[in-house]
């Protein structure tokens, strides 16, 4: 899927070692979230470090293990990286000004061009035809259609009476951002061309599903380990993030199950 896939491995490996480094020294020194998390956002950020340093050991693994004619290992990877650059842009955006601060930001600016590599070197001629079972298609653009509408109402509902008062809330408007600017409009986009048989849109669908379950999952962790930082728990908000992570990852796995590609 990737033409000089030897050099895209290369960044995917410094992206993997660095945010392993960084996520461990997050889980075991929490202190140096002291300054610039509250007490209530703290479980949300160790549970994204925690969800990190399993995404950094995975990616860590497909670097030395992958092969040209792995297509689908490939997708798991970009997935990753993904997910690696939207957790350390919220780290960004937020100006989590601690020690560590720079490699936030060299960890969001790598993984974002590693995306971008991986995608200019995408080779359309590595298979002569892949495709998907229409049902799991229709089902696949449906949710890439409704799953942004929705995020576009909630959002908008929650930023048009911030935009009224002024109000800056702490650990939101970075979300906001990233949906609204990159991850929502990337899934409308995939839709149109999985409408039009794109045959990169069957190749994104399952790396956007992928990354929505890694984010929404840690999402769901971090409201289970509030109550162990005397954080009050919202059931309604742990499930709803528990069950809409589970949504992307079945999504996934059904594209993955179904994509067939004939090489």
């Amino acid at each position: 899927m990737i033409k000089n896939l030897e050099l895209n491995k290369k960044l995917w490996l410094v992206t993997a070692v660095l945010s392993l480094l960084l996520s461990l020294i997050g889980l075991i020194n929490q202190s140096i979230y002291s300054k610039v998390v509250s007490q209530e956002i703290l479980p949300g950020v160790i549970s994204q470090d925690l969800i990190t340093f399993i995404i950094s050991i995975m990616l860590f693994i497909i670097v030395f293990k992958v092969k040209k004619k792995e297509i689908k290992i490939q997708i798991i990877a970009l997935s990753f990286l993904a997910y690696i650059f939207y957790a350390y842009s919220i780290y960004a955006i937020e100006q989590l000004y601690n020690s560590f601060y720079l490699f936030y930001l060299l960890l969001a600016s790598i993984s974002f061009w590693s995306i971008v590599v991986a995608l200019a070197n995408y080779d359309n001629d590595c298979f002569e035809e892949i495709k998907l079972n229409k049902y799991i298609r229709y089902l696949t653009i449906t949710f890439l259609i409704l799953i942004p509408f929705l995020f576009y109402f909630l959002w908008g509902s929650q930023l048009l009476p911030l935009m009224k008062s002024g109000q800056k809330q702490e650990f939101t408007f970075s979300i906001y951002i990233l949906d609204l600017v990159f991850v929502l409009p990337a899934m409308l986009i995939t839709a149109v061309m999985l409408l039009k048989n794109k045959a990169l849109a069957y190749l994104m669908a399952p790396v956007l599903f992928f990354k929505g379950f890694t984010l929404l999952f840690s999402v769901a962790l971090g409201s289970f380990l509030r109550p162990l930082y005397n954080v009050a728990f919202s059931a309604e908000e742990a499930f709803f993030y528990l069950i809409l992570s589970l949504s992307f990852l079945a999504l996934a796995l059904l594209n993955f199950q179904q994509l067939k590609i004939k090489k």
